[in-house]
């Protein structure tokens, strides 16, 4: 597994946001480990596993999005009288899999932490995922938690070694747990990274 390829799309896109929002000399990392355990949440949320209380526990792995029709960006009428997109009326829906894109919003966030670590060379060879995905998902919120506190400490070999675990616990859980391969995490991650681009350009 090859992740310099996406190092180095998430170090773009970090280097635009830092420039685009004015944050040069701000310390980001603390924000982004507590967007990671956000993220994190949000994925365990469209997974369901947990919710013992409820009938609906199958992960929601099929939605709709909404979006501006690209022949008349919103407005029903790409100037011709006619939008190409059959009565769009300005928007149409688009399927995805939620779980799938909230699994690389927490991608996003690991590959951006490493870049603040200057931790990028990471070997993905071990299992580090629990007995189930419940396990697994706990396991990933403490290692968050341990790599904030080596992270204060400073030692920096012990923070390359739970930087590291934290990503191979988190390619276990989605390949393992969540049914993903590496080609699926990957191009969704490119499609993601590409609409967070868009994001930028319109102001979001």
């Amino acid at each position: 597994m090859n992740l310099n390829e996406l190092f180095e799309l998430q170090a773009k896109l970090d280097d635009r946001i830092v420039k685009e929002k004015g944050l040069y000399g701000e310390d980001l990392l603390p924000k982004k480990i507590l967007a990671l355990q956000v993220e994190l949440g949000e994925l365990a949320n469209e997974w369901r596993g947990f919710k013992f209380w409820s009938n609906n526990r199958e992960p929601r792995l099929k939605g709709y999005k909404e979006i501006k029709c690209k022949w008349c960006n919103g407005s029903g009428d790409d100037g011709s009288g006619v939008c190409p997109d059959c009565k769009c009326e300005g928007y149409v829906y688009k399927e995805y899999n939620p779980l799938l894109e909230e699994y690389v919003d927490c991608l996003h966030f690991i590959l951006s932490i490493g870049l603040e670590l200057e931790t990028t060379n990471i070997v993905i060879d071990s299992d580090y995922t629990g007995a189930d995905t419940t396990e697994t998902f706990i396991f990933a919120f403490e290692t968050v938690i341990e790599l904030a506190h080596s992270i204060r400490d400073g030692n920096k070999s012990y923070i390359y070694q739970v930087y590291e675990e934290l990503f191979n616990l988190f390619v276990g859980l989605g390949e393992k747990y969540l049914g993903f391969d590496w080609n699926q995490i990957k191009q969704a991650y490119l499609d993601k990274n590409k609409i967070n681009h868009q994001r930028q350009e319109s102001g979001y």
